[in-house]
C-alpha cells in the first residue's frame, strides 16, 4: 500500500527542481526537506482527520464516478453492458449481507494475521522520521518480528528478507534477513519514491538516480544481496510526476509510467499517461507497451487473469482493460489488492478495517486491524 512519505519527497523535489541549481544529492537533500515537510504536516494532521473521516465514511458505490466494471468475465463484448450500478441492484440479484469479522486480540503478532478473502498481513512499514516500529512476517516461525531502529521498513509479500532504510546511511539498504535477525548493507546510490518488492520477495526494485548520469534508472536488488542497475533512457521512455517503478503480478516484469507528451501538465492532478512500459528486471531490456492510463500500485494491481487493472488516474482510481485502455470503472482506492478476478480487498483507513468487495463494489466482509497498525503502511500477501 502506499506511502505518505512518497508525497513529502515528491514535493521536495518539486522545490529543488524549481531553484537554479542541481544539487549534487538530489534524493539526499529531498530526503531531508521531505522530513521537514513531514513534520508541517503532522501538525495539521489533527485538524484534517475530521474531513477525512466525514469523506470515507460514504459507502462505496456511492464513492464511485461512474458504475464498477464486472470483473469476472474479463473484458465486456460489444452487445454485453460494462457495468452495473446502485440502480440496477435488482438485475444483479439481492444485496450481500457483509459480515463483520471480530478483532484480532493484543496478542495478534504472534500468530499470522488472516485477511478477509485469505490472503495474510506480510507486513506493517514504517516510512519515515520519525521511525516507529514496523512489523514483518516470518513465516517461519508464524509470529511478527517487531522492528523500530530504521526510519523506512519495507516488508516483502513472500520469502524471509524485509529491506530496511537508516537515514544516517544515505545510499544504502539494508537486507534484513528474519531468520538471524543480521542486517546486510548494500550500496545502492540515492533511490526515490518507494522500494518494490517482487511478488515472490526475492528482488527489489528501486527507482534511482545513476551516480553516471544523474538520470533515472532501474535498480534491482536481490534478497541475496547482489546489485544492478539499468539506466532508462528517459527520452524515449518519457515519465513525469511520481515515477517508480514496480512488478507486474507475473515478477518477469517492472513497470514505469509513460507520460503523454502532447497532454498538458498541471501539479493539481496527475500527469496524463499515455500507457506503461514493461522492462526485464535481468537486464533491462524493454519488452513491451500496454495502454494503460494511469498509474498502477504494484503487482497485485493486476488481476490474476491479466485483462484489468487498478490505476491512479487523473480524476482517482479507476479500473482499465489492459488489453485497449479503455476505463471500464471505477475502484475504491488506487492501491486496492485484487485477490481474484471478482475480488478485491482494500482498506478503509477512515476505521482501519480491512474490507473485501465483489466486483461490483459490494461490501462481503470486514475485519478490524490492530490500532499499532492505524499509522502505518500496509504489505499484503498470499497466504
Amino acid at each position: 500500500m502506499t506511502s505518505r512519505s512518497e508525497d513529502a519527497v515528491r514535493q521536495a523535489v518539486h522545490e529543488l527542481a524549481n531553484e537554479a541549481r542541481l544539487p549534487s544529492d538530489l534524493a539526499g537533500e529531498a530526503l531531508r526537506r521531505g522530513r521537514t515537510l513531514r513534520r508541517r504536516r503532522r501538525a495539521a494532521a489533527s485538524a484534517g482527520a475530521l474531513a477525512t473521516l466525514v469523506v470515507l465514511a460514504v459507502p462505496y458505490a456511492w464513492l464511485r464516478a461512474d458504475p464498477p466494471a464486472v470483473v469476472g468475465g474479463g473484458a465486456p463484448g460489444p452487445s454485453t453492458s460494462a457495468t452495473v450500478g446502485p440502480s440496477a441492484s435488482t438485475a444483479i440479484g439481492p444485496e450481500p449481507v457483509p459480515s463483520a469479522e471480530p478483532a484480532p486480540g493484543d496478542d495478534w503478532a504472534r500468530r499470522v494475521l488472516t485477511l478477509p478473502g485469505g490472503w495474510v498481513l506480510a507486513g506493517a512499514s514504517s516510512t519515515g522520521t520519525p521511525s516507529s516500529t514496523a512489523y514483518v512476517l516470518d513465516r517461519d516461525s508464524g509470529r511478527y518480528h517487531a522492528v523500530d531502529r530504521y526510519e523506512e521498513v519495507w516488508a516483502p509479500p513472500s520469502g524471509h528478507v524485509a529491506a530496511v532504510v537508516d537515514y544516517e546511511r544515505p545510499g544504502e539498504i539494508g537486507l534484513l534477513d528474519l531468520r538471524t535477525e543480521a542486517v546486510r548493507w548494500v550500496s545502492t546510490g540515492p533511490h526515490i519514491m518507494t522500494p518494490h518488492w517482487s511478488p515472490d520477495g526475492r528482488r527489489l526494485a528501486l527507482t534511482v538516480l545513476d551516480k553516471a548520469t544523474g538520470k533515472l534508472a532501474l535498480g534491482v536488488l536481490t534478497a541475496g544481496g547482489s546489485y544492478r542497475v539499468h539506466p532508462v533512457d528517459q527520452k524515449k521512455y518519457y515519465c513525469t510526476d511520481r515515477c517508480f517503478f514496480t512488478w507486474a503480478r507475473d515478477g518477469r516484469n517492472v513497470v514505469l509510467q509513460q507520460t503523454d507528451p502532447t497532454a498538458p501538465t498541471s501539479e493539481s492532478q496527475p500527469h496524463a499517461r499515455r500507457g506503461v512500459q514493461l522492462f526485464s528486471p535481468d537486464d533491462g531490456r524493454p519488452t513491451r507497451f500496454l495502454p494503460v492510463p494511469g498509474d498502477p500500485a504494484g503487482p497485485w494491481s493486476w488481476s490474476p487473469d491479466g485483462r484489468l487493472v487498478v490505476v491512479k488516474g487523473q480524476d482517482g482510481p479507476r479500473i482499465v482493460d489492459v488489453g485497449n485502455g479503455k476505463i471500464v470503472g471505477t475502484a475504491l482506492a488506487d492501491d486496492d489488492v485484487w485477490l481474484e478476478n471478482d475480488r478485491l480487498l482494500h482498506r478503509d483507513r477512515a476505521t482501519n478495517e480491512m474490507v473485501l468487495v465483489d466486483a461490483e463494489g459490494r461490501e462481503l466482509v470486514r475485519r478490524p486491524l490492530p490500532p499499532e497498525l492505524d499509522t502505518l503502511t500496509l504489505t499484503i500477501g498470499p497466504a
